[in-house]
């Protein structure tokens, strides 16, 4: 181990507990980058960290092999480690991947050609992230700069809930984990990474991801919030979110299998696995941190109003994930920004400039009118 070196950009609990650790598990030394100083002060004080699973199949890993680099602080010094790196990944949030692309296009301008490709990953909860990531770095690069490159879009799935106090850098996770990486015909050969699944076509593994976990996990948040519920698993246990949730699952369920021509059966039972792994009560995963940031869950592509729209745009009403968009905008914590951005925005706009200002669906569109109307209800 430690002959094959990939930079890690997000050493928080997803950078540690999943992508760092597969990662680890592939034999990489893996040096993790993050702005968060003390975060970072603390892995370089320790030669190793523990993920712990929980759930069926449960183990614990030690992992090592691995340095830490301040983004901030130590910038040349990252620049360094990526001109001569096997693989980048990202694990920052999409909104962030334009702070990270001027280090890579830096480490680019210096990387030898006869190196392979440097392999670029964006393991966000966000779709073609890689791609994003890509635009904001070959913005800043030249021709030449941008070969010494690729980049893949990734799907992960893997559900790292708020830590307990004083558990440090050690991490406790879900034991189910998902990384499906697109790989291109034509591209340079991949890295091994045997805990990784690699595809020709994305597009499926990323929307069946994202419109499943991602679509059941906020909606169950949000469902929850109206009942009062503490945690995730608390939330699914109430009959009346239980059943909400399904219903709108069974609408993303239909969308998916129409357009990817998904086997019926083989969806339904993700679908039913993903339901499980909500009532994990081993998580303590909260319905504040799972609902929080409402106006992105709201957004035209994102979970709920992607799925929708496609639903609408095939004449099928969405009626309960209209549903789930209503007590998504109903989401109120005090420390959450986008929360109390869209209860004043639901306190001053027209149900119909609410839906085009937060979801951005355009009268003309067959989902406005069941939105407006599902919005003047409130």
């Amino acid at each position: 181990m430690g002959n094959l070196t990939a930079v890690h950009f997000g050493a928080g609990n997803i950078g540690r507990g999943f992508v760092g650790l597969i990662l680890h598990n592939a034999g990489f030394e893996v040096v993790f980058a993050d702005v968060n100083a003390s975060l970072i002060e603390d892995l370089d004080s320790h030669d190793s960290y523990r993920v712990s699973e929980v759930g069926d199949g449960a183990r614990s890993w030690l992992v090592d092999n691995y340095r830490a680099l301040n983004s901030e602080s130590q910038r040349a010094e990252l620049v360094a480690e990526i001109a001569t790196a096997e693989l980048v990944t990202t694990a920052v949030g999409p909104s962030i991947l334009r702070f990270v692309a001027p280090v890579i296009a830096d480490a680019l301008a210096v990387r030898s050609d006869e190196l392979a490709p440097l392999l670029v990953m964006a393991c966000e909860n966000s779709i073609n992230a890689s791609d994003l990531l890509a635009e904001h770095v070959f913005a800043l690069t030249s021709e030449s700069e941008r070969a010494r490159a690729t980049f893949a879009n990734t799907a992960v799935d893997r559900i790292v809930p708020a830590q307990a106090e004083g558990q440090g850098i050690d991490v406790t996770v879900e034991a189910f984990f998902e990384w499906v990486i697109e790989e291109a015909p034509g591209s340079r050969p991949f890295p091994s990474i045997p805990e990784a699944k690699f595809v020709p076509d994305l597009a499926p593994f990323i929307e069946r991801k994202l419109f499943t976990v991602n679509t059941g996990h906020a909606a169950t948040a949000y469902f929850g919030a109206r009942h009062g519920a503490a945690t995730i698993a608390d939330a699914i246990a109430i009959p009346a979110v239980a059943a909400a949730v399904r219903a709108a699952l069974e609408e993303t369920k239909r969308m998916l299998v129409l357009k990817h021509d998904l086997d019926p059966l083989e969806q339904q039972a993700y679908l039913e696995k993903n339901l499980t792994r909500f009532a994990n009560t081993s998580l303590h995963d909260s319905v504040a941190r799972v609902g929080r940031q409402p106006m992105r869950k709201l957004s035209r592509h994102e979970r709920f109003v992607g799925p929708a729209a496609e639903l609408a745009e095939a004449g099928i009403v969405p009626v309960a994930l209209i549903s789930a968009m209503v007590a998504a905008a109903e989401f109120d914590v005090e420390d959450d920004v986008e929360s109390q951005d869209l209860k004043e925005l639901k306190a001053t706009l027209t149900p119909e400039e609410f839906v085009i200002r937060v979801t951005d669906i355009e009268p003309s569109h067959p989902l406005f009118g069941p939105l407006v109307e599902a919005f003047s209800a409130q």
